[in-house]
């Protein structure tokens, strides 16, 4: 070894800065997901750009090193997601760096609802955002029942269109916990929904699109198991064979089971917690409906 020439040296010493997540490269974008394993395709990033807001940490050379979105639901209510670092930035507080950002310039008075994976979970509680439910991502190769389950009596089943838009907004609103008339529309277009009826009156929905390995289905919002089962069973049948995923809170019971029985095993789960008052998620009392499954981990 050369003289006075030391065996170490130190590489990581960079600055990052925040750029508007709309002004970034979407390859770029796509690439950190995939840097951390998660599924996102091009296409399911561009989706989530279109409704969402947020930041992106860039380096000296303009490399994306992190991102962090919210989604607005109102003027008082949002929901946080897509926030990703750098497996070589996981240690050094370079995601809570981001969510203060995105905290301290963005939400003024907003509640706020986001689902942690375990590696974050520690970091949303430092910010003060308190537990609530967890959240099973089932997914694997769609079977479907060998006999399909009944339509609930009085009730009928037929697929959903723009039409539906209001009474789908009336019936997920307090569900969900605040109106989402736009990102409803937006799923609209996206996918192949259905509804129960009881007349004319829409006592259930559905959603499925395409996302990640195959297609996910959410948000489903019902006011009971069956009624839910009753508007999922058709993606299952639709997507017989291929990889299905959904994300929801119920752990046991009928609607639980039948995730089960359709071939869509547990195979992750993340926790959803919240900020300021009021909110959570409905939670069906005074015969309103609740939701089922998620529309996805970041926009709940």
């Amino acid at each position: 070894m050369e003289a006075g020439v030391s065996d170490s040296l130190v590489v990581d010493t960079f600055r990052m800065r925040l750029a508007d997540i709309a002004d970034v490269d979407l390859s770029q974008l796509h690439a950190l997901s995939i840097a951390v394993g998660w599924p996102h395709r091009a296409e399911d990033w561009r989706s989530l750009l279109e409704v969402g807001h947020g930041f992106a940490a860039l380096d000296e050379i303009d490399r994306v090193l992190g991102s962090a979105m919210w989604f607005p639901h109102g003027d008082d209510f949002a929901t946080i997601g897509m926030v990703i670092t750098s497996p070589r930035l996981q240690t050094n507080g370079a995601a809570q760096w981001l969510m203060r950002k995105l905290i301290a310039e963005e939400f003024g008075k907003r509640r706020l609802r986001l689902n942690a994976t375990r590696a974050a979970y520690r970091l949303y509680r430092s910010l003060g955002f308190s537990p609530r439910a967890t959240v099973h991502q089932c997914q694997g190769d769609a079977r479907p029942l060998p006999d399909a389950p009944p339509i609930p009596a009085g009730l009928t089943l037929r697929q959903l269109s723009s039409a539906d838009l209001d009474q789908m907004t009336a019936l997920d609103a307090p569900a969900f916990g605040a109106a989402r008339p736009l990102h409803l529309a937006r799923l609209l277009e996206q996918s192949v929904s259905y509804g129960l009826f009881r007349g004319q009156s829409l006592r259930a929905f559905s959603m499925c699109r395409r996302f990640g390995r195959g297609h996910v289905v959410g948000p489903v919002v019902a006011h009971s198991d069956e009624e839910a089962i009753a508007v999922v069973h058709p993606h299952v049948i639709a997507h017989a064979g291929t990889f299905l995923r959904l994300d929801t809170h119920f752990k046991a019971g009928a609607f639980a089971n039948f995730v089960q029985q359709c071939g869509l095993p547990v195979f992750d789960t993340v926790t959803t917690m919240t900020l300021g008052e009021h909110a959570d998620y409905g939670s069906g009392a005074d015969g309103e409906a609740m939701v089922f499954v998620l529309t996805s981990q970041s926009m709940g």
